[in-house]
């Protein structure tokens, strides 16, 4: 960044799918025109669509953007190394039924950067048809310099595990720190920046975009708010000789431009890069007996053309008060239709506390496989005194697909081997004679 650059701001506007302006330069944005015959300073208009045009106006999102040059002023693409990075169909082995467990991906000891540190764990669905998503790892300890990333693939949403992550993007800068999380649309240009070893989880959303659930019987409040949601203001640079990576196709291909694609000086619209604050989630619970649905968790949904079969739920398990009278609490055994990725941010998730399920690991419960709760967390369940208890010290969350998850070769590879241990020793039940 140079002396012509506004400062990178941290300040933010709320909600989530609301119209926004913001303009980093006063009398940057048009009054009245979208794309008027002169631009204010000579800016250029240009917008930026997420959706199909003639989507409904309630599904619409678009913004129009004022930069300091077009977008299209760039050469062309050529191939880079995928490295570790896949894009669902992938199938690198055929898909075990089989249920797995990951150990947490090492930050590096070498220098590298978002892009150089990403990991794919699964994929599913089809980018190309827009369906389905992909799940990714990124452990990193530098800063993205002098280069900007974007997929054409999918929206990504970022869970920060270890180390805090600042997003500069065309619409302005984002920070989240482990407990939040941070969603870049399609398309949206950005680089990453850490201040040490940093780790945490990526899904790109190929299908439709991620939405507040609807809420039903709950009525008009709970679950996460759109007023918790925060955008950015417009912040822009003004530098030189940029690379810029893009993910297109399932495949990185890079081009140089002469300027950062970061020069949005103002913007209006309904799609921009947003965070939210997972302690703000008003969690909805059982005040009487038995075990809600996991579903009761959901922050964010990607819906499919099936009502209420999710392409993607973006579900999380966070500190709440257990109360249920009579009733086994933590999450009980249980096949489903669903496929389940499970990550754990921090402290211990109340079904897996015999080990093995740590912070920055992951599982898997495929379409149908029986899983639930180790033997040590259903002995404690089954004999504890049920007075009311504060679920403390613990945030875990998942990926819940109605498409089956592919795990990469490098994850059937490094997955652990023992976990179907964890079931082993349970007694059988004795009936009557």
């Amino acid at each position: 960044m140079n002396d012509q650059s506004v400062a990178l701001q941290l300040n933010y506007q709320s909600g989530l799918g609301n119209r926004h302006e913001t303009e980093a330069v006063p009398g940057a944005l048009p009054v009245g025109q979208n794309s008027p015959q002169q631009v204010p300073f000579g800016l250029y208009a240009e917008q930026f669509s997420a959706t199909a045009f003639t989507a409904p106006r309630v599904r619409n999102f678009f913004s129009w953007q004022y930069r300091l040059l077009p977008s299209a002023m760039h050469g062309a693409f050529k191939r880079m190394d995928d490295g570790l990075l896949r894009t669902g169909p992938c199938h690198e082995e055929p898909i075990p039924p089989n249920r797995l467990r990951l150990s947490p991906v090492e930050v590096p000891a070498a220098p590298t950067d978002f892009i150089g540190g990403l990991v794919t764990l699964m994929t599913n669905g089809d980018a190309a048809t827009g369906t389905g998503v992909g799940v990714h790892v990124y452990a990193c300890n530098r800063s993205m310099v002098d280069r900007v990333f974007y997929s054409a693939d999918g929206e990504m949403l970022f869970v920060p595990q270890q180390g805090v992550i600042t997003l500069v993007t065309e619409f302005g800068v984002l920070t989240a720190a482990p407990g939040e999380i941070a969603v870049v649309p399609r398309g949206v240009k950005f680089r990453v920046e850490v201040a040490g070893p940093t780790r945490g989880y990526l899904c790109e959303n190929y299908g439709a975009m991620f939405q507040l659930p609807d809420l039903g019987p709950i009525g008009a409040n709970g679950l996460a708010n759109a007023r918790d949601f925060l955008a950015p203001v417009a912040a822009f640079e003004d530098s030189g000789k940029t690379e810029v990576v893009a993910k297109f196709g399932g495949h990185l291909w890079a081009c140089e431009t002469s300027h950062s694609p970061l020069n949005v000086v103002a913007w209006h619209g309904n799609l921009y890069p947003y965070k939210y604050d997972l302690a703000r989630f008003n969690v909805m619970n059982t005040v009487s007996f038995d075990h809600p649905d996991p579903s009761i968790f959901t922050v964010l949904t990607s819906p499919s053309d099936t009502a209420g079969t999710a392409n993607c739920d973006f579900v999380i398990f966070p500190p709440r008060w257990m109360v249920a009278e009579h009733t086994f609490r933590p999450p009980y055994f249980h096949r489903n239709v669903m496929s389940e990725f499970m990550g754990l941010i921090h402290g211990v998730y109340d079904a897996k506390e015999g080990g093995g399920f740590v912070p920055g690991g992951a599982s898997l419960h495929n379409c149908m496989s029986a899983h639930g709760p180790d033997k040590a967390s259903h002995r404690k369940a089954t004999e504890a005194d049920l007075k009311p208890h504060y679920l403390a010290d613990t945030l875990a969350f998942m990926f819940e697909s109605r498409h089956v998850f592919v795990p990469t070769a490098h994850a059937l590879k490094t997955a652990q081997s023992d976990y179907d241990a964890v079931w082993n020793g349970f007694e059988k039940a004795k009936l009557p004679k």
